[in-house]
């Protein structure tokens, strides 16, 4: 398993917020639409923007790609890094050995445990980004995160209204 560097754990200052997020009975509220590509309102052509609309419950989720594998993704702009669960890991093709688990993050009810990562290839719209850092955290994690491990490579992401737009 390729392991991020050791002292990537004290990078995760945003993981935990994930981890106390509103849920209505238990699970993400549905996406309300797909990330689409829109045309940029400064550029006579179109760009790769990809907009994503507010859910039910107040959140921006996206379907990301990790390689060939999809994955429904809560943008968590205060996460450190892409934070998976244990689904969504497995689904990507990453494996592990519960003896290689470690504290990854500090959440409300204790130690966050987990393997860090690096995925070969993320992916959402027009938005790659290859090498990107992770955390695969196998329990207590109910939505994966795109956090800012990913979205460094974004060069803006700004709300407008019930629109997130990331533009590259």
């Amino acid at each position: 398993m390729n392991m991020g560097p050791p002292l990537a754990a004290t990078c995760l200052v945003g993981l935990a917020i994930g981890f106390g997020m509103p849920m209505e009975q238990g699970e993400p509220a549905p996406a309300q639409a797909a990330p689409t590509l829109r045309p940029d309102a400064t550029a006579a052509n179109w760009s790769d923007d990809v907009t994503l609309a507010r859910a039910g419950d107040g959140h921006f989720y996206a379907e990301v790609q990790l390689d060939a594998a999809p994955a429904r993704m809560l943008v968590d702009t205060g996460a450190s890094m892409i934070a998976l669960t244990e689904d969504d890991a497995l689904a990507a093709g990453l494996y592990w050995d519960q003896a290689e688990l470690t504290t990854v993050a500090r959440g409300a009810s204790g130690p966050v445990r987990g393997v860090f990562v690096t995925l070969p290839q993320v992916s959402l719209g027009g938005i790659e980004a290859q090498d990107v850092a992770a955390v695969v955290v196998p329990e207590g994690l109910p939505i994966s995160l795109l956090g800012q491990s990913f979205l460094t490579h974004v060069n803006k992401v700004a709300i407008e209204g019930d629109a997130m737009v990331l533009s590259q």
